[in-house]
């Protein structure tokens, strides 16, 4: 996922559904939540109560 983001695969205010990456890398919900919580710790992610995960703008590199 952080290589997704960083890329910009995963582009800013995308919404990251712990759902489907739950199926897609096949781990368990706890595992996902672990992964969302380092990665807004890091910055890369944003979350909205009731609302969800989204991908954070990224500082532009100029």
């Amino acid at each position: 996922m952080r290589a997704r983001i960083t890329s910009g695969e995963l582009p800013p205010r995308t919404l990251v559904s712990e759902v489907q990456l739950e199926a897609e890398f096949g781990v368990a919900r706890g595992t996902v939540r672990k992964a969302t919580a380092a990665l807004r710790e890091d910055g890369l992610l944003i979350t909205t109560p009731g609302m969800g995960s989204f991908v954070a703008d990224q500082p532009s590199t100029d």
